[in-house]
């Protein structure tokens, strides 16, 4: 009889381990190119070249220049972290009826799948600014800056000359139709970052902008939205909130008789945008967005700031659009256009819901999300259009506790006597034997102590405080309706609003090019992902110099050179 000795047993292991870690590099292989990258000193040698160049390389590695991709569509479900996702796809099926677990929402079928690195130059943990603009341009930045390479917030001279390009931009230059949908104000820094240049992401209309950075030549968020038509024709297809940053003060708002726009200027880039698209439609509602189905080029402001919660949706008066319907609309319009489009989507209010300490509201917007992934596989096809859902950061969301399966996933813990499981199924308890909730917060303005605004204890939806009370311990939430809407999951830290969390967040691809998409990576690297598994962006590149003798776009593009010339027809 053959005797498995400790030999035999190390020879075996060692085989298979070689097996095991040989496999993968071989199907990295395929398609791969290798692009050298100079070793540097971190962070001081991290110039945006050399973050272009990293970004390249590591795309190029895993094989996105295979890509032949004629649309891309990215999502952005902001503040998005994988336990908000883990929690919303419980969420979902909880309401549809099933224990939760086993759901998958739309973009977790997605065949590819990795991490991405969020941190922003200047900090461990970032925000949308920075994150986004290492998206759209393949190069990381400073926290706050839109769509300019690492520098100085809020000095608008140190800004000028470090402007990038933004796929956005880029696609618009080589001829392709362009799209950007959110749920926040167009101007807000995920949006903003597909189009704008500005070291600091809060100067969305001219009374933002200081008098200093305006003489030194800064220009306000939203008239960068029409301004970017120089690259080529502007977005074709622009819709979110945030009608006061693209009107006046003596305009009054038509959904709301009492509030009018912000812009002090004197200047209607509602009414400008409609001189520049004599054909286009400006709609603001539901009804207006149905009928504008044929028009050649839309711009949809939903509300004078953000758009509502889809949890809030049906209480909006003129009748609001769900993110699926803005994707719906997006993609008809500009797949019409058959040399291709890239569209962003952003599912803008998770991150505001988690920033408010109200888990409820942060996942149905993330389940909207999910439905407006959904439209956009059902009208489009993987083997022309690639598909990628991400986030720029995380949030500090916790899931916690033994919760028995399929208990309610923003209830109370019920479990059978903590991990070793040997009780009967009950609450579970703290150690001053009070029950406490599946999902929490580390921070935020959930924390139970008194406020300026609500008595000591548990916290309801909104709470925007300016002062605490310390807390002696924690409320008894036995007779607590933890699974309300308005409900606040407790908060460790006292904040008035909830922070952003610095772990890696997840990204799902289908399509063209997504084969690439695997392992850890850092953020600015998918803006490469997107560039060469795109032929007609590579292209654009490759035309204007920036690519190697491999056909690697790796020379980081100055954005002048994609702008249109006088007399260009485009």
């Amino acid at each position: 009889m053959f005797r498995f000795t400790p030999l035999v047993a190390a020879v075996t292991t060692l085989l298979l381990g070689a097996c095991a870690s040989t496999a993968p590099s071989s199907s990295a292989s395929a398609g791969a190119v290798q692009v050298d990258v100079p070793a540097i000193a971190h962070p001081a040698g991290e110039t945006p070249q050399w973050w272009y160049r990293s970004g390249a390389a590591r795309a190029a590695s895993t094989g996105a220049m295979d890509g032949k991709a004629k649309n891309v569509i990215l999502f952005l479900g902001d503040g998005m972290s994988l336990t908000t996702v883990a929690a919303a796809r419980i969420f979902e099926g909880q309401r549809n009826g099933h224990p939760g677990e086993e759901n998958l929402l739309s973009w977790e079928r997605f065949p590819a799948t990795a991490f991405s690195k969020t941190y922003n130059t200047d900090s461990q943990t970032p925000d949308s600014a920075g994150t986004m603009t290492a998206i759209t341009t393949g190069v990381k930045t400073h926290m706050g800056a839109i769509g300019v390479s690492a520098g100085t917030r809020n000095d608008c001279a140190d800004s000028l000359d470090k402007g990038l390009l933004t796929w956005l931009q880029l696609a618009d230059s080589a001829g392709m139709a362009t799209g950007v949908v959110s749920t926040a104000r167009l101007t807000h820094a995920t949006p903003a970052a597909t189009y704008a240049h500005s070291p600091e992401r809060n100067w969305e209309n001219d009374t933002d902008v200081p008098e200093e950075a305006k003489a030194a030549g800064c220009r306000d968020i939203a008239q960068q939205l029409l301004s970017t038509s120089r690259f080529g024709r502007g977005p074709l297809v622009a819709l979110g909130g945030g009608r006061g940053e693209f009107t006046t003060v003596e305009e009054r708002d038509p959904e709301y008789d009492d509030k009018v726009g912000q812009r002090l200027d004197g200047r209607s880039l509602v009414t400008e945008w409609q001189q520049a698209h004599p054909q286009g439609a400006y709609v603001w509602n539901a009804r207006q967005l149905q009928a504008a189905a044929n028009a050649p080029a839309i711009l949809g402001l939903f509300e004078p700031d953000h758009m509502r919660y889809e949890a809030e949706r049906k209480d909006d008066p003129a009748g609001e659009p769900s993110l699926a319907e803005l994707t719906k609309a997006a993609i008809a319009n500009l797949s019409r256009h058959q040399e291709g489009y890239v569209l962003m989507i952003e599912g803008a209010r998770i991150d505001h819901a988690n920033h408010s300490g109200n888990a409820y509201r942060a996942l149905t917007d993330t389940v909207a999300l999910s439905d407006a992934v959904r439209a956009a596989v059902e009208a489009t096809s993987d083997q022309d259009t690639l598909i990628i859902v991400t986030a720029d950061h995380s949030h500090t969301l916790n899931f916690v506790g033994y919760p028995a399966r399929g208990n309610p996933i923003l209830g109370k813990v019920k479990d059978k006597g903590g991990e070793d499981g040997a009780g009967k199924l009950d609450l579970a308890r703290d150690g001053l034997g009070l029950p406490y909730t599946t999902l929490t917060y580390a921070n935020g303005p959930g924390y139970t102590g008194a406020t300026n605004q609500q008595p000591v204890g548990p916290k309801r939806y909104p709470h925007n405080p300016s002062s605490f009370d310390p807390t002696t311990g924690r409320p008894d939430l036995t007779a607590v309706d933890t699974e309300h809407p308005d409900y606040m999951q407790e908060a460790l830290v006292p904040a008035k609003s909830e922070s952003h969390g610095g772990e890696d967040v997840g990204i799902w691809a289908r399509g063209p090019g997504s084969k690439a998409v695997r392992g850890t990576m850092e953020q600015n690297a998918i803006y490469h992902m997107i560039v060469q598994a795109t032929p007609r962006l590579r292209q654009r590149l490759c035309e204007a110099g920036t690519c190697d003798a491999k056909g690697v776009p790796v020379e980081l593009p100055k954005p002048t050179a994609f702008e249109r010339q006088a007399g260009d027809s485009k």
